[in-house]
């Protein structure tokens, strides 16, 4: 039984479809090809600045964070969902050329029988902490608040999400109109240690964690903690894997356990984006930040019908092979799903490259040409790895 079918199953889709089709009629914003909808300044009323806003979180990786925490007794995992929070929406914010001068506003749903003021604590302090850091490298968000809402009846356990906001001007502005035929994909690694982070990352990211989750993890879970899923869905689609959290792994790194392995917490590339906008702007023809979609998340963002193809991607990190040996998956889902290993590409001029590479390399962020863009009557994305040819 393969992902997609598994997803299917458990209500949930990386493609969005039903959303996409939900917000189809609502204003698609001045630059439709950008990764973020760019609006007027309806704010400062100047016709050489946008308004932006992005609203994003930490998705079902808050469920694990939760497990983690009541089997180990270890509360500092909340920190990372306040930075997988951050990071999902600022990550997104840089693919449309911010990186500052922003404003963030928090979301928390939460069970209070379950999920006690401690954890709260946690998750806020844990955000100032990503903006003082983030702060270092000239990246400014200012935390303005937010809401808390006590929604047990909503909500099983806690759901974590923000919102970011700003004003840009236009000349600033990375909008994916100038992605064009004979550009390369220079790909910026999810997974390593940047010098800016203080742990090995495994490079999950905060997509896909409602099938890393149940793929992953053993029927423990479902036992003993009924709270962390959804108790509509049949059996056999439910903590189906092998492991459990604590579950020790050979890695040659920091990461001791499947737990801490799953809940990495999500890398920013703001500090490496900024010096590239700051210093070779007019050289970066588009941004894709790829998140829920995978490595087909670039098709929803190209302003013509190109040929993608990616025939030089990151050997996949060991997150995803120990997903993937879980679930079943074939490698079709596994990079429609997942990052994969690279989470940023920047479309640039052939000789640019090396350019963006040298700035990643500098934060210690592995870069290398990912892919290409070739010129076709269609949109197609073309996945070549491991021997076999993946076709979207």
């Amino acid at each position: 039984m393969g992902n997609q079918n598994l997803y299917q199953q458990r209500g949930v889709s990386a493609q969005k479809e039903d959303v996409h089709k939900a917000i189809q009629n609502l204003d698609q914003g001045l630059y439709p090809h950008a990764f973020c909808k760019i609006f007027p300044d309806i704010l400062g009323g100047d016709n050489e600045w946008v308004n932006i806003m992005h609203a994003d979180g930490a998705g079902t990786k808050s469920i694990l964070a939760y497990l983690y925490w009541k089997e180990t007794g270890d509360i500092s995992v909340w920190k990372g969902i306040a930075q997988d929070a951050v990071v999902m929406n600022l990550d997104d914010l840089l693919c449309v050329g911010v990186y500052d001068h922003i404003i963030f506003n928090s979301t928390i749903d939460r069970n209070k029988n379950i999920i006690p003021g401690e954890v709260l604590q946690q998750i806020i302090e844990g955000t100032q902490e990503i903006f003082d850091q983030l702060k270092s490298f000239g990246v400014n968000i200012s935390y303005l608040g937010g809401e808390t809402a006590d929604v047990g009846d909503v909500v099983r356990t806690i759901a974590v999400n923000g919102t970011m906001a700003c004003r840009w001007p236009k000349q600033k502005l990375i909008t994916n109109q100038n992605i064009q035929e004979g550009d390369v994909i220079v790909g910026l690694a999810s997974f390593g240690k940047a010098n800016y982070e203080d742990h090995y990352n495994s490079g999950i990211g905060s997509n896909g964690l409602t099938s890393a989750r149940h793929d992953t993890l053993n029927k423990f879970y479902a036992q003993h903690y009924k709270e962390s899923y959804n108790t509509g869905l049949q059996d056999e689609v439910v903590y189906i894997g092998n492991h459990k959290l604590t579950d020790t792994l050979e890695t040659g790194n920091e990461l001791e356990n499947i737990g801490r392995l799953l809940l990495s917490p999500t890398r920013t590339y703001a500090p490496v984006i900024k010096k590239i906008l700051e210093n070779h702007f007019d050289k970066v023809h588009g941004l894709i930040h790829c998140s829920g979609g995978g490595q087909t998340k670039c098709m929803k963002y190209l302003p013509a019908d190109f040929k993608i193809i990616k025939d030089n991607l990151f050997k996949p990190p060991l997150v995803f092979e120990i997903i993937r040996q879980n679930s079943g998956a074939t490698l079709q889902e596994m990079y429609e799903v997942f990052n994969m290993g690279c989470r940023l590409e920047i479309f640039c001029k052939p000789g640019d490259a090396q350019i963006m590479i040298d700035v990643a390399e500098e934060f210690a962020v592995q870069a290398q040409i990912t892919g290409r863009v070739e010129a076709s009557d269609k949109k197609q994305l073309v996945i070549k790895t491991a021997g076999t040819k993946l076709v979207y």
